[in-house]
């Protein structure tokens, strides 16, 4: 089930503006010194949810999160700066899930998702991001 109102496109890169998020996502430039300049969520909590509620061909679109990532704990770079692709972000809260998840998905994904929902962060250093590697580098 997806919204109609801001759908979520996949794309092959994405353009990274500091201070002000990414360019044709909804919230660009939607306050000063948001949070929530892109948003980030891990491949491997995507697959336990698939799994728990066996919904194997659920879109990753479903979160609504920019950017999904493998192999990181989103939880560990709350507060910290790290870069990926020569862009840098600096972590700012989990992204927590809502009710919608529990209509997108099953009853009880929103429990399921509390405290893995997902990482808000800040760009602190603009730049293209490329689908593929993302790998992520500590500051």
């Amino acid at each position: 089930m997806e919204r109609n109102h801001n759908p979520v496109h996949a794309v092959e890169s994405v353009d990274c503006v500091t201070d002000k998020g990414l360019v044709g996502d909804r919230y660009f430039d939607f306050r000063d010194n948001y949070k929530g300049q892109i948003t980030f969520f891990n491949w491997a909590i995507y697959e336990d949810m698939c799994k728990t509620f066996d919904k194997p061909d659920i879109s990753t679109s479903v979160f609504r999160r920019n950017l999904i990532l493998k192999g990181i704990d989103l939880n560990t770079l709350i507060g910290r700066e790290f870069i990926i692709q020569n862009v840098t972000f600096s972590g700012s809260e989990e992204c927590a899930p809502c009710y919608w998840m529990d209509e997108a998905v099953a009853p009880g994904t929103e429990s399921f998702l509390k405290g893995e929902g997902g990482l808000r962060a800040r760009i602190l250093s603009g730049g293209s991001l490329t689908r593929g590697n993302t790998q992520l580098t500590l500051k």
